[in-house]
Protein backbone atom coordinates (compact mmCIF):
# COMPACT_ATOMS: atom_id res chain seq x y z
CA UNK A 1 0.00 0.00 0.00
CA UNK A 2 0.72 3.53 -0.39
CA UNK A 3 3.65 5.35 2.48
CA UNK A 4 1.15 6.92 4.10
CA UNK A 5 -0.80 4.34 4.89
CA UNK A 6 -1.79 3.90 8.74
CA UNK A 7 0.52 2.22 10.92
CA UNK A 8 0.31 -1.29 12.43
CA UNK A 9 -1.63 -0.27 15.78
CA UNK A 10 -3.76 2.38 13.73
CA UNK A 11 -5.59 0.26 11.71
CA UNK A 12 -5.44 -2.48 13.85
CA UNK A 13 -7.66 -0.12 15.82
CA UNK A 14 -9.64 0.84 12.92
CA UNK A 15 -10.60 -2.49 11.70
CA UNK A 16 -11.87 -3.97 15.50
CA UNK A 17 -13.81 -0.70 15.13
CA UNK A 18 -15.53 -0.88 11.83
CA UNK A 19 -14.64 -4.31 10.12
CA UNK A 20 -15.69 -2.91 6.79
CA UNK A 21 -12.16 -0.96 6.57
CA UNK A 22 -11.38 -4.29 5.02
CA UNK A 23 -13.40 -4.10 2.23
CA UNK A 24 -11.88 -0.71 1.62
CA UNK A 25 -8.52 -2.15 1.57
CA UNK A 26 -9.66 -4.49 -1.32
CA UNK A 27 -11.26 -1.60 -2.76
CA UNK A 28 -7.73 0.56 -2.54
CA UNK A 29 -6.09 -2.65 -4.15
CA UNK A 30 -9.09 -3.04 -6.94
CA UNK A 31 -8.36 0.79 -7.80
CA UNK A 32 -4.86 -0.25 -8.80
CA UNK A 33 -3.21 1.87 -5.99
CA UNK A 34 -0.65 -0.33 -4.81
CA UNK A 35 -0.35 -3.72 -4.50
CA UNK A 36 -1.18 -6.23 -1.72
CA UNK A 37 -0.52 -4.64 2.15
CA UNK A 38 2.23 -5.45 4.30
CA UNK A 39 1.70 -8.98 5.69
CA UNK A 40 0.75 -7.56 9.00
CA UNK A 41 -2.36 -5.66 7.68
CA UNK A 42 -2.94 -9.25 5.99
CA UNK A 43 -2.77 -11.14 8.92
CA UNK A 44 -5.24 -8.27 10.68
CA UNK A 45 -7.78 -9.44 8.24
CA UNK A 46 -7.70 -12.89 9.31
CA UNK A 47 -8.04 -12.13 12.26
CA UNK A 48 -10.75 -10.04 12.13
CA UNK A 49 -12.78 -11.73 8.60
CA UNK A 50 -15.64 -13.56 10.57
CA UNK A 51 -16.79 -9.67 12.08
CA UNK A 52 -18.12 -9.12 8.79
CA UNK A 53 -20.92 -11.47 8.76
CA UNK A 54 -22.33 -8.97 11.09
CA UNK A 55 -21.19 -5.41 9.46
CA UNK A 56 -23.61 -3.23 8.40
CA UNK A 57 -25.42 -4.24 4.61
CA UNK A 58 -25.45 -1.28 3.02
CA UNK A 59 -22.05 -0.50 3.66
CA UNK A 60 -20.56 -3.63 2.82
CA UNK A 61 -22.44 -3.51 -0.59
CA UNK A 62 -21.21 -0.15 -1.76
CA UNK A 63 -17.44 -1.32 -0.47
CA UNK A 64 -17.78 -4.14 -2.70
CA UNK A 65 -18.91 -2.70 -5.40
CA UNK A 66 -16.34 0.34 -5.48
CA UNK A 67 -13.81 -2.86 -5.15
CA UNK A 68 -16.03 -4.93 -8.27
CA UNK A 69 -15.69 -1.07 -10.20
CA UNK A 70 -12.04 -0.94 -10.04
CA UNK A 71 -9.10 -2.42 -12.85
CA UNK A 72 -7.80 -4.81 -10.74
CA UNK A 73 -10.32 -6.41 -9.09
CA UNK A 74 -9.26 -9.71 -9.95
CA UNK A 75 -6.34 -9.11 -7.59
CA UNK A 76 -8.68 -7.58 -4.84
CA UNK A 77 -10.59 -10.45 -5.38
CA UNK A 78 -7.74 -12.62 -4.89
CA UNK A 79 -6.35 -10.81 -1.56
CA UNK A 80 -10.43 -11.65 -0.28
CA UNK A 81 -9.44 -15.44 -0.54
CA UNK A 82 -6.23 -14.85 0.78
CA UNK A 83 -7.16 -13.10 4.08
CA UNK A 84 -10.11 -15.83 4.63
CA UNK A 85 -12.80 -12.62 3.87
CA UNK A 86 -14.18 -14.75 0.62
CA UNK A 87 -15.63 -17.67 2.87
CA UNK A 88 -17.15 -15.13 4.90
CA UNK A 89 -19.17 -12.76 2.26
CA UNK A 90 -19.04 -15.36 -0.48
CA UNK A 91 -19.01 -18.59 0.85
CA UNK A 92 -20.59 -19.97 -3.32
CA UNK A 93 -17.59 -18.32 -3.98
CA UNK A 94 -15.05 -19.76 -2.29
CA UNK A 95 -16.08 -23.22 -3.47
CA UNK A 96 -15.33 -22.38 -6.78
CA UNK A 97 -11.65 -22.40 -5.77
CA UNK A 98 -10.95 -25.97 -6.14
CA UNK A 99 -13.66 -26.88 -8.47
CA UNK A 100 -11.84 -27.77 -11.89
CA UNK A 101 -13.35 -28.65 -15.25
CA UNK A 102 -11.79 -32.14 -15.23
CA UNK A 103 -9.67 -34.42 -12.51
CA UNK A 104 -6.74 -34.99 -13.42
CA UNK A 105 -6.22 -32.38 -16.14
CA UNK A 106 -4.61 -28.81 -15.14
CA UNK A 107 -7.79 -26.57 -16.87
CA UNK A 108 -8.44 -23.61 -15.37
CA UNK A 109 -10.82 -23.77 -12.52
CA UNK A 110 -13.85 -22.04 -12.34
CA UNK A 111 -12.56 -19.22 -9.59
CA UNK A 112 -9.74 -18.02 -11.89
CA UNK A 113 -12.41 -18.08 -14.91
CA UNK A 114 -14.81 -15.56 -12.44
CA UNK A 115 -11.92 -13.12 -11.77
CA UNK A 116 -10.81 -13.23 -15.60
CA UNK A 117 -14.68 -12.84 -16.25
CA UNK A 118 -15.10 -9.71 -13.61
CA UNK A 119 -12.44 -7.87 -14.92
CA UNK A 120 -12.70 -7.97 -18.34
CA UNK A 121 -16.62 -7.13 -17.94
CA UNK A 122 -17.69 -3.68 -19.09
CA UNK A 123 -17.50 -1.71 -15.94
CA UNK A 124 -21.41 -0.99 -15.31
CA UNK A 125 -21.86 -2.20 -11.57
CA UNK A 126 -25.11 -4.61 -12.22
CA UNK A 127 -23.20 -6.27 -14.94
CA UNK A 128 -20.11 -6.83 -12.32
CA UNK A 129 -21.92 -8.18 -9.83
CA UNK A 130 -23.54 -10.61 -12.68
CA UNK A 131 -20.24 -11.54 -13.58
CA UNK A 132 -19.10 -11.84 -10.37
CA UNK A 133 -21.82 -14.71 -9.71
CA UNK A 134 -22.41 -15.81 -13.28
CA UNK A 135 -20.96 -19.71 -12.38
CA UNK A 136 -21.71 -20.66 -8.83
CA UNK A 137 -24.27 -23.02 -9.42
CA UNK A 138 -21.47 -25.14 -11.18
CA UNK A 139 -20.78 -26.21 -7.80
CA UNK A 140 -24.07 -28.53 -7.28
CA UNK A 141 -24.51 -29.36 -10.39
CA UNK A 142 -21.10 -30.57 -11.82
CA UNK A 143 -21.39 -34.21 -12.25
CA UNK A 144 -18.86 -37.05 -13.62
CA UNK A 145 -19.78 -39.11 -15.94
CA UNK A 146 -17.86 -42.15 -18.50
CA UNK A 147 -18.15 -38.97 -21.26
CA UNK A 148 -16.34 -36.33 -18.64
CA UNK A 149 -17.12 -33.99 -16.69
CA UNK A 150 -21.20 -32.08 -16.66
CA UNK A 151 -22.64 -28.45 -15.41
CA UNK A 152 -25.96 -29.16 -16.58
CA UNK A 153 -28.56 -26.52 -16.07
CA UNK A 154 -25.83 -24.48 -13.51
CA UNK A 155 -26.83 -20.98 -14.95
CA UNK A 156 -30.58 -21.28 -13.35
CA UNK A 157 -29.35 -23.45 -10.63
CA UNK A 158 -26.82 -20.35 -10.26
CA UNK A 159 -29.52 -17.69 -10.45
CA UNK A 160 -31.46 -19.27 -7.62
CA UNK A 161 -28.39 -19.28 -5.58
CA UNK A 162 -28.50 -15.82 -6.04
CA UNK A 163 -31.24 -15.18 -4.18
CA UNK A 164 -29.62 -15.95 -0.80
CA UNK A 165 -26.73 -14.43 -2.03
CA UNK A 166 -28.47 -10.97 -2.06
CA UNK A 167 -30.12 -11.12 1.06
CA UNK A 168 -27.08 -10.36 2.83
CA UNK A 169 -26.49 -7.14 1.17
CA UNK A 170 -29.12 -3.88 0.34
CA UNK A 171 -29.85 -4.28 -3.31
CA UNK A 172 -32.88 -3.13 -4.50
CA UNK A 173 -36.07 -5.24 -6.02
CA UNK A 174 -34.96 -3.92 -9.81
CA UNK A 175 -31.16 -5.05 -9.14
CA UNK A 176 -31.75 -8.04 -7.67
CA UNK A 177 -33.94 -8.69 -10.63
CA UNK A 178 -31.15 -7.76 -12.85
CA UNK A 179 -28.03 -9.76 -11.56
CA UNK A 180 -30.50 -12.40 -11.21
CA UNK A 181 -31.84 -12.60 -14.76
CA UNK A 182 -28.11 -12.13 -16.28
CA UNK A 183 -27.01 -15.03 -13.89
CA UNK A 184 -29.47 -17.27 -15.32
CA UNK A 185 -29.33 -16.28 -18.94
CA UNK A 186 -25.38 -15.78 -19.12
CA UNK A 187 -25.32 -18.49 -21.90
CA UNK A 188 -28.46 -17.29 -23.90
CA UNK A 189 -26.21 -15.65 -26.60
CA UNK A 190 -23.59 -19.04 -27.32
CA UNK A 191 -26.85 -20.44 -28.18
CA UNK A 192 -26.95 -18.61 -31.69
CA UNK A 193 -26.82 -19.69 -34.84
CA UNK A 194 -27.20 -18.62 -38.53
CA UNK A 195 -29.69 -21.61 -38.59
CA UNK A 196 -31.81 -19.07 -36.47
CA UNK A 197 -35.26 -18.09 -38.10
CA UNK A 198 -36.08 -14.64 -38.15
CA UNK A 199 -38.86 -15.17 -35.80
CA UNK A 200 -36.70 -17.02 -32.79
CA UNK A 201 -34.38 -13.91 -33.12
CA UNK A 202 -37.51 -11.16 -32.34
CA UNK A 203 -38.26 -13.85 -29.95
CA UNK A 204 -34.73 -14.20 -28.06
CA UNK A 205 -35.05 -10.28 -28.45
CA UNK A 206 -38.21 -9.98 -27.05
CA UNK A 207 -37.12 -12.44 -23.65
CA UNK A 208 -34.07 -10.11 -23.28
CA UNK A 209 -36.11 -7.17 -23.38
CA UNK A 210 -34.14 -4.40 -21.65
CA UNK A 211 -31.46 -6.43 -20.30
CA UNK A 212 -30.12 -7.19 -23.60
CA UNK A 213 -27.25 -4.56 -23.29
CA UNK A 214 -25.77 -6.16 -20.19
CA UNK A 215 -26.42 -9.72 -21.36
CA UNK A 216 -24.26 -9.25 -24.67
CA UNK A 217 -21.93 -7.71 -22.82
CA UNK A 218 -21.76 -10.06 -19.89
CA UNK A 219 -21.39 -12.66 -22.77
CA UNK A 220 -17.87 -11.06 -24.60
CA UNK A 221 -16.47 -11.06 -20.97
CA UNK A 222 -17.20 -14.58 -20.35
CA UNK A 223 -15.10 -15.31 -23.43
CA UNK A 224 -11.50 -16.60 -21.96
CA UNK A 225 -9.69 -18.64 -23.98
CA UNK A 226 -6.27 -18.12 -24.72
CA UNK A 227 -6.58 -19.62 -28.66
CA UNK A 228 -6.92 -16.11 -30.33
CA UNK A 229 -9.12 -18.03 -33.56
CA UNK A 230 -11.43 -19.57 -30.64
CA UNK A 231 -11.74 -15.86 -28.95
CA UNK A 232 -12.26 -14.61 -32.42
CA UNK A 233 -15.01 -16.65 -33.53
CA UNK A 234 -17.09 -16.42 -30.53
CA UNK A 235 -16.57 -12.45 -29.99
CA UNK A 236 -18.07 -12.72 -33.96
CA UNK A 237 -21.27 -14.69 -33.31
CA UNK A 238 -22.72 -12.44 -30.46
CA UNK A 239 -21.45 -9.25 -32.67
CA UNK A 240 -23.73 -11.45 -35.69
CA UNK A 241 -26.99 -11.82 -33.18
CA UNK A 242 -26.20 -7.82 -32.31
CA UNK A 243 -26.36 -6.92 -35.48
CA UNK A 244 -29.08 -8.88 -36.47
CA UNK A 245 -31.21 -8.22 -33.75
CA UNK A 246 -31.00 -4.08 -34.36
CA UNK A 247 -31.57 -4.96 -38.07
CA UNK A 248 -34.80 -6.70 -37.55
CA UNK A 249 -35.94 -4.43 -34.64
CA UNK A 250 -35.05 -1.65 -37.03
CA UNK A 251 -37.51 -3.32 -40.07
CA UNK A 252 -40.31 -4.13 -37.77
CA UNK A 253 -40.42 -0.48 -36.31
CA UNK A 254 -41.44 -0.04 -39.95
CA UNK A 255 -44.15 -2.31 -40.91
CA UNK A 256 -47.72 -3.14 -39.58
CA UNK A 257 -47.28 -6.71 -37.04
CA UNK A 258 -50.11 -8.27 -39.25
CA UNK A 259 -50.33 -9.16 -43.09
CA UNK A 260 -52.40 -7.09 -44.80
CA UNK A 261 -54.38 -10.09 -46.17
CA UNK A 262 -55.24 -11.41 -42.49
CA UNK A 263 -58.99 -9.86 -42.43
CA UNK A 264 -59.91 -11.46 -45.63
CA UNK A 265 -58.20 -14.90 -44.40
CA UNK A 266 -60.47 -14.64 -40.97
CA UNK A 267 -63.81 -14.29 -42.88
CA UNK A 268 -62.47 -16.75 -45.45
CA UNK A 269 -62.09 -19.72 -42.98
CA UNK A 270 -65.03 -19.19 -40.28
CA UNK A 271 -67.21 -18.02 -43.53
CA UNK A 272 -68.66 -14.62 -41.71
CA UNK A 273 -69.28 -11.48 -43.75
CA UNK A 274 -67.12 -7.79 -42.93
CA UNK A 275 -68.35 -6.71 -39.28
CA UNK A 276 -67.18 -5.43 -36.09
CA UNK A 277 -66.17 -8.50 -35.08
CA UNK A 278 -63.00 -8.62 -38.19
CA UNK A 279 -61.83 -5.85 -36.32
CA UNK A 280 -62.08 -6.99 -33.09
CA UNK A 281 -60.36 -10.08 -34.13
CA UNK A 282 -57.45 -8.21 -35.59
CA UNK A 283 -57.39 -6.10 -32.66
CA UNK A 284 -56.84 -9.54 -29.85
CA UNK A 285 -54.07 -10.75 -32.69
CA UNK A 286 -52.51 -7.47 -32.11
CA UNK A 287 -52.23 -7.30 -28.48
CA UNK A 288 -51.48 -11.63 -28.84
CA UNK A 289 -48.38 -9.95 -30.79
CA UNK A 290 -47.46 -7.31 -28.16
CA UNK A 291 -47.60 -9.29 -25.57
CA UNK A 292 -45.48 -12.05 -26.96
CA UNK A 293 -47.78 -14.99 -27.33
CA UNK A 294 -47.79 -14.65 -31.26
CA UNK A 295 -45.15 -13.65 -33.52
CA UNK A 296 -45.62 -10.66 -35.67
CA UNK A 297 -45.67 -10.74 -39.50
CA UNK A 298 -46.33 -14.93 -40.14
CA UNK A 299 -48.72 -16.10 -42.66
CA UNK A 300 -52.46 -15.74 -42.46
CA UNK A 301 -53.17 -19.24 -41.34
CA UNK A 302 -50.72 -18.80 -37.99
CA UNK A 303 -53.09 -16.16 -37.28
CA UNK A 304 -56.32 -17.87 -38.17
CA UNK A 305 -55.65 -21.14 -36.15
CA UNK A 306 -55.21 -19.36 -33.26
CA UNK A 307 -58.42 -17.77 -33.36
CA UNK A 308 -59.58 -21.11 -33.67
CA UNK A 309 -57.64 -22.45 -30.77
CA UNK A 310 -58.70 -19.60 -28.55
CA UNK A 311 -62.34 -20.08 -29.78
CA UNK A 312 -62.87 -15.96 -30.62
CA UNK A 313 -65.18 -16.59 -33.08
CA UNK A 314 -68.69 -17.84 -31.90
CA UNK A 315 -71.25 -20.59 -33.02
CA UNK A 316 -68.05 -22.14 -35.03
CA UNK A 317 -68.65 -26.41 -35.10
CA UNK A 318 -65.85 -28.13 -33.35
CA UNK A 319 -65.19 -29.82 -36.53
CA UNK A 320 -64.39 -26.71 -38.19
CA UNK A 321 -62.19 -25.45 -35.68
CA UNK A 322 -60.47 -28.27 -35.48
CA UNK A 323 -59.88 -28.36 -39.53
CA UNK A 324 -58.62 -24.88 -38.99
CA UNK A 325 -56.18 -25.64 -36.48
CA UNK A 326 -54.77 -28.45 -37.88
CA UNK A 327 -54.09 -26.07 -41.51
CA UNK A 328 -52.43 -23.39 -39.24
CA UNK A 329 -50.00 -25.79 -37.56
CA UNK A 330 -48.60 -25.55 -34.09
CA UNK A 331 -48.77 -21.71 -32.85
CA UNK A 332 -45.13 -22.04 -33.35
CA UNK A 333 -44.85 -23.89 -36.31
CA UNK A 334 -41.47 -24.58 -37.93
CA UNK A 335 -40.37 -21.55 -35.70
CA UNK A 336 -40.93 -23.31 -32.80
CA UNK A 337 -37.52 -22.84 -30.69
CA UNK A 338 -36.05 -26.99 -30.46
CA UNK A 339 -32.59 -27.66 -31.43
CA UNK A 340 -30.07 -24.71 -32.01
CA UNK A 341 -32.55 -22.26 -30.62
CA UNK A 342 -33.80 -24.40 -27.31
CA UNK A 343 -34.03 -22.42 -24.06
CA UNK A 344 -35.24 -19.15 -25.66
CA UNK A 345 -38.77 -20.34 -25.12
CA UNK A 346 -40.36 -18.69 -22.45
CA UNK A 347 -42.37 -22.13 -21.13
CA UNK A 348 -38.63 -23.88 -21.34
CA UNK A 349 -38.30 -25.21 -17.77
CA UNK A 350 -34.65 -24.71 -17.94
CA UNK A 351 -33.48 -21.72 -20.59
CA UNK A 352 -29.86 -20.69 -20.89
CA UNK A 353 -29.02 -24.06 -20.00
CA UNK A 354 -26.20 -24.91 -22.27
CA UNK A 355 -23.59 -27.82 -21.23
CA UNK A 356 -21.20 -27.86 -23.59
CA UNK A 357 -19.01 -25.98 -25.83
CA UNK A 358 -18.86 -22.52 -24.10
CA UNK A 359 -15.20 -21.93 -23.75
CA UNK A 360 -13.12 -24.11 -24.50
CA UNK A 361 -10.33 -23.28 -21.84
CA UNK A 362 -13.71 -23.43 -19.19
CA UNK A 363 -15.65 -26.40 -20.77
CA UNK A 364 -17.76 -28.60 -18.57
CA UNK A 365 -18.26 -31.48 -21.08
CA UNK A 366 -13.84 -32.31 -22.02
CA UNK A 367 -14.08 -35.99 -22.40
CA UNK A 368 -11.28 -37.74 -20.48
CA UNK A 369 -9.34 -39.17 -23.52
CA UNK A 370 -9.23 -36.40 -25.42
CA UNK A 371 -6.38 -34.16 -26.40
CA UNK A 372 -6.55 -30.93 -25.02
CA UNK A 373 -4.59 -29.34 -27.41
CA UNK A 374 -6.27 -30.73 -29.98
CA UNK A 375 -7.63 -27.50 -32.10
CA UNK A 376 -10.05 -28.94 -33.89
CA UNK A 377 -11.66 -30.48 -30.74
CA UNK A 378 -15.47 -30.76 -30.48
CA UNK A 379 -16.49 -30.98 -26.84
CA UNK A 380 -19.67 -31.56 -26.73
Amino acid sequence: MSSDAPSGDRMRALVEADPVVLLEIAGAIASGEGSWPAERINELAIENAQRLATADKRRMRAAIETMLMGRDVDEALEWLRATQILPVLFPELAATVELVQETGRQHKNVWDHTKQVVRQTVRRPLVRWAALFHDIGKVPTRTFTDEGVHFHGHAEVGARMFDKVSQRFEFARDERHTIRFLVRHHLRTNQYSEQWTDSAVRRFHREMAAHMTDLLDLSRADITSKRPGRRKTLLEQIAALSDRVERLAEADAKLPPLPGGVGTAIMDAFEIAPSRLIGDLKRALEKAIDDGVLEPRREDAYYVAYIARQNLVPNVAPEKLAAIIEAGGDVHGEDSLEGPNKGVEPGDPSPGVLACGHDPDNDPCVHRDADPDDPDLHRH
